[in-house]
């Protein structure tokens, strides 16, 4: 990796709420995120030079059909797939164009509106896998993992629930969040089995929302005419990473390596470590995930990622808050907007601006974002990210 990179900063963010909005096209949530975003920068819309839009769904052109309603044409648009982590995948293209030296100022948004495709259940997944040809589906694989962790490490049922009732918790105070009504473990517990052991709380929601954020080089923002009173964010770590092939032994699929092999490169490029984060925004599909991925980011030894849940250290007030917003159980998971709402989010805690639970003095945090199956392989794509004041 290049050691002479441009610093980066994010001067603007922005994000609609978190729903099942039928009626509204992918690019009119995408054109309200990335508006919001390029106001709270201050900078004039035409000073972007280039955008990255990631989605899963819309179909094609969606970012210059987004941009082409702001006003925004000509400049090069690029359209980035990277299943679950579509959005962090275009931060990170944005945060390469600007730490290289291509461009300047860059604009990354993400879309995704599922309810215009789907009214509920699994995500659609590719038919030419093995393993989705034979059935499988993300909650089935999800569901692997957890009967895998709760039988390997002595770990009940109700531990998952207890990540739903803190992530309710959380969501309860976010404006943006899908679901706003706290819950109890005897309520989450007595929720439709979606596949033992995951109930329908322990999953994810369909839902509908884009986020975005303005970058900019440390020379650009000494120079640009910009609304000096909103604080700019330094993006001090930026990795992205392809799954490796998994272990012959091990579960299908397994996301731990791919996270830790991720995340120890985004520690070491930012010179920080685990014990240096504040808060967190990490992928939650299913409940099993913030136990797992805990663990892979440092958090927790293995097998004790749920200390954290049970001793309420990784409540917003707890010794690392992770997903004060919600998370994706709650604040939702528009595939192809989560990794930008994730940035989002951090972005608002660094700057004191929380829309719901507000960390204490948090000065650095860190976006976990991974997408996707495929067998014999631990994910698609996984995309880490820290920040810093």
């Amino acid at each position: 990796m290049a050691n002479n990179l441009r610093d980066v900063y994010i001067i603007g963010v922005g994000q609609t709420p978190c729903g099942k909005f039928p009626s509204q096209a992918a690019h009119v949530l995408g054109r309200e995120a990335s508006w919001a975003a390029i106001k709270d920068s201050g900078i004039h819309a035409r000073d972007i030079e280039i955008g990255f839009c990631g989605h899963v769904y819309q179909g094609m052109g969606v970012g210059q059909r987004t941009l082409k309603d702001i006003g925004l044409v000509g400049q090069p648009v690029i359209n980035v797939e990277g299943a679950c982590g579509s959005g962090t995948l275009a931060f990170w293209e944005a945060w390469r164009t600007i730490a290289y030296g291509q461009h300047d100022i860059a604009l990354a948004w993400g879309v995704e509106n599922l309810s215009k495709i789907m009214s509920g259940g699994p995500l659609p997944l590719e038919e030419d896998d093995i393993e989705v040809a034979l059935g499988m589906s993300m909650p089935g694989l999800y569901a692997m993992r957890a009967k895998r962790y709760l039988d390997e490490y002595g770990i009940s049922a109700e531990t998952l629930a207890k990540v739903v009732v803190k992530s309710r918790k959380h969501a309860a105070q976010n404006p943006i969040a899908q679901f706003r009504k706290e819950t109890t473990v005897e309520q989450v517990l007595a929720d439709p089995l979606i596949c033992d052991p995951l109930t329908r709380s322990m999953c994810c929601p369909v839902g509908d929302a884009s986020a975005a954020a303005v970058l900019v080089d440390g020379e650009t923002l000494k120079r640009i005419k910009r609304d000096e009173s909103r604080l700019p964010i330094k993006v001090l770590g930026c990795i992205a990473q392809s799954g490796g092939y998994a272990s012959a032994t091990g579960l299908t699929c397994d996301p731990s390596e791919n996270v830790t092999r991720t995340s120890q490169m985004a520690y070491e490029q930012a010179g920080l470590g685990p014990k240096d984060m504040d808060c967190v925004e990490i992928h939650d599909a299913f409940a099993i995930a913030e136990l797992i991925v805990t663990e892979a980011l440092g958090f927790a030894k293995k097998g004790e990622g749920a200390r954290l849940i049970e001793e309420g250290k990784s409540n917003y007030d707890g010794d690392i808050a992770i997903n004060a917003s919600g998370g994706l159980l709650s604040r939702g998971h528009p595939v192809g907007a989560t990794g930008l709402l994730q940035t989002v989010e951090i972005v608002n805690q660094l700057r004191g601006e929380a829309t719901g639970y507000q960390v204490a003095d948090a000065k650095i945090g860190l976006i976990e974002t991974m997408g996707g199956a495929q067998p014999a392989m631990d994910g698609i794509t996984c995309v880490v990210s820290i920040l810093g004041k």
